[in-house]
């Protein structure tokens, strides 16, 4: 993809006690670690959909988080390495709703609750959508092997379940990979130009009957 996601029946009160005092300890220094490293994560999100990649530093990440560049470090060794990551997570919560069609499907309900999905994902997601789009928009540095590679290759297979549908006349003629172009735009249009939408209606997809 891109570089860089007892039982003790029986058992005496006192022995319950050990186990405990020597199990949480750990288990709750994991979950604080993981608990920081998401909020880094959304922090840095964040950061990076307003000035991209090239436009944002350690040192912003850090303040925003309100943690030291050094502390930073140790749950990051880079830019790069915390960049990725999060451009790891928003493809793997992207591409989860476009496997969800297969041949059998009827593709209005496939088709359906795909574009729900995604305009759940701008809804519920905005500044990844911004971030991805900025991404793409300065070159896709850091995702263009991704591109030309994995993703072409769902678009390879996602496009002949669409063929396969038009063949069997259940949907109308219409080339792919455009359909899906049409449908990522369309639902995206809602997070990247979610200050236009508004000023134009007075709403966005937090309105349940805009929605």
């Amino acid at each position: 993809m891109v570089r860089e996601n007892i039982s003790l029946k029986g058992a005496k009160v006192e022995g319950l006690k050990k186990t405990r005092t020597n199990v949480e300890p750990g288990t709750r220094r994991r979950k604080k670690f993981e608990d920081k490293r998401q909020f880094i994560l959304e922090t840095a999100l964040s950061v990076f959909s307003k000035f991209g990649f090239h436009g944002t530093t350690m040192e912003q990440i850090a303040t925003a988080a309100d943690i030291s560049k050094t502390n930073l470090f140790y749950y990051f060794k880079s830019k790069e390495a915390l960049y990725l990551t999060i451009l790891e997570n928003i493809l793997n919560d992207w591409l989860a709703p476009i496997g969800s069609f297969e041949e059998p499907d009827d593709p209005k309900a496939a088709l359906e609750k795909y574009i729900r999905l995604k305009l759940e994902l701008s809804r519920d997601q905005p500044q990844a959508s911004r971030l991805f789009c900025l991404e793409i928009i300065q070159g896709a540095p850091i995702l263009k092997n991704y591109l030309s590679g994995p993703l072409k290759q769902i678009m390879s297979e996602k496009s002949k379940v669409i063929e396969q549908w038009i063949s069997q006349g259940k949907l109308k003629p219409i080339e792919p990979a455009q359909l899906i172009f049409i449908i990522w735009s369309t639902t995206q249009h809602y997070a990247d130009f979610s200050v236009q939408v508004k000023a134009i209606t007075g709403k966005d997809l937090n309105n349940k009957e805009f929605f």
